[in-house]
């Protein structure tokens, strides 16, 4: 990855403040993290809009990270023609029905303790590593877990945040 200026950044930079919300809310559901970085732009490089994009997601409030937290479909249940979901759940593709059927499970246990969806930067990850992680993280505080959810955003974000500005 390029920390520099790209042809996708200067796109962004330059396109219609609609067109650059609804790309911005492709990378994260929250209105309040896209405005913000809407309202910063132009960006010089591209570690630029990271830097902006981590301190926004730094502001969220709790209602704010529950808005981003709710555009994401659930570990091993990606949104059906959601080649994005899709690519990010990779690891969960040759999981067992077993496996599979564990995560579902915990995933609904912690959904019912947290009140939103588990939260992991899924890239590169195994579906046993997404369902330790799981079975560790539900042991959290509500505190905890908001904070843990908020790094996994970070990371999350930056990805998409590549695959939005190193496009030609």
């Amino acid at each position: 990855m390029t920390s520099g200026s790209t042809p996708g950044l200067a796109r962004f930079n330059t396109s219609q403040d609609s067109a650059a919300l609804a790309a911005l809310h492709e990378v994260c559901a929250s209105s309040a993290w896209g405005s913000k970085l809407l309202a910063q732009r132009p960006y010089a490089t591209v570690e630029a809009l990271f830097d902006a994009s981590d301190a926004a997601m730094a502001e969220l409030t709790a209602e704010d990270l529950a808005e981003a937290m709710a555009g994401h479909p659930p570990i091993g249940r990606p949104k059906p023609g959601d080649p994005t979901s899709a690519r990010e759940q990779r690891g969960m593709a040759g999981a067992s029905e077993e496996l599979k059927s564990e995560l579902l499970e915990l995933n609904l246990a912690y959904q019912e303790k947290f009140g939103h969806v588990f939260l992991i930067c899924a890239t590169g990850a195994t579906g046993e590593q997404m369902r330790d992680a799981v079975k560790i993280r539900i042991e959290n505080s509500h505190e905890t877990e908001r904070e843990i959810a908020r790094g996994e955003l970070v990371k999350i974000n930056r990805i998409r945040l590549t695959r939005l500005v190193e496009g030609e």
